[in-house]
């Protein structure tokens, strides 16, 4: 009797059972799984398409897929504009700092998560605008060196590039946005940042100074809104994924929970180093590390929207 020789294990049934045991893990599918886990070696999780899903270490999303028809609406009519139009915005955009917080409440408007994530409001809050003009005075009252000289702005404005102005305001942005990463969650404005804006308010004879004298500083939660109004436009020179992005948690508590990121952490440089998530029906958001996370792709978020798993 011969014997049948002993079939030798391949990499491929390995695979697969490595992709089987992934999707145990996270509660997702068998291809959404094979995603993963070939997003973890390198590979691009499906090939060129946007709308892949990805792990949050690698990649982009400044406008994050959704529900709401009107945002959408707004990002596209930004997309058709002509050369005047633009050159117009990129103007609006170099000009500090009241015009350049226009130009990104404009160009990040409000939002809400979907239904049931319980993300709430989104790039929201009264007085957004004002929020992050202020934040601005701050950071060239402390740091003059980070705001770049008007001949520079005007220069890059007249390209007609707003990505061009994020560039020459990269320092700026980012100064202005590490100033509200003091509070606790939910993020709110640090204790004593209002100090620090009337201050800069006095020493630059900011148009935030009322007729009385005071310094009309917004509310809590114009702050909320301007950080993420930051976040997002911070992501677009240096990836990561804006406020919005919907997730599931690879690690943790929540471990195969779907969430909405609503804010970034950011260090001197680089994309974010950890993201505040709120998982689904939870009162709360909770900090996780980009590889903890894995970024919905199209298939996911539409089989969301119809409340169907992904086949």
């Amino acid at each position: 009797m011969v014997d049948k020789p002993r079939r030798k294990p391949t990499p491929d049934r390995a695979r697969k059972r490595a992709i089987r045991a992934q999707a145990a893990r996270t509660g997702v599918s068998y291809l959404v799984a094979a995603r993963q886990l070939g997003a973890g070696a390198g590979e691009r999780p499906s090939g060129n398409d946007p709308y892949a899903g990805m792990p949050a270490s690698r990649g982009r999303t400044v406008y994050p897929a959704g529900s709401d028809n009107h945002r959408r609406w707004l990002v596209e009519c930004r997309g058709r504009r002509d050369f005047a139009q633009r050159v117009q915005d990129a103007r609006l955009a170099a000009d500090l700092p009241h015009g350049r917080a226009r130009h990104l409440t404009d160009r990040f408007p409000p939002t809400r998560g979907e239904d049931g994530s319980g993300a709430g409001s989104l790039y929201h809050g009264a007085g957004r605008c004002t929020a992050v003009a202020s934040l601005y005075l701050v950071v060239a009252h402390e740091r003059p060196d980070l705001v770049p000289s008007a001949g520079e702005l005007a220069w890059a404005a007249e390209l007609g590039e707003e990505t061009a102005i994020d560039t020459a305001c990269a320092g700026l942005d980012r100064a202005a946005r590490r100033l509200l990463d003091g509070g606790p969650l939910p993020t709110r404005t640090p204790g004593d940042l209002y100090p620090r804006i009337e201050a800069a308010s006095a020493a630059l004879a900011s148009s935030l100074i009322g007729a009385d004298g005071t310094v009309r500083i917004p509310g809590r939660d114009a702050f909320t809104g301007a950080r993420q109004i930051l976040d997002a436009v911070l992501v677009v020179a240096d990836d990561g994924h804006a406020p919005g992005t919907r997730v599931r948690m690879l690690g943790g508590p929540h471990t195969g929970a779907t969430g909405t990121i609503v804010g970034a952490f950011w260090e001197s440089s680089g994309p974010p180093s950890r993201y505040e998530v709120r998982p689904d029906g939870q009162p709360s958001g909770v900090v996780m590390l980009p590889g903890e996370l894995w970024v919905l792709s199209r298939d996911e978020l539409t089989a969301e929207a119809a409340d169907t798993p992904v086949s």
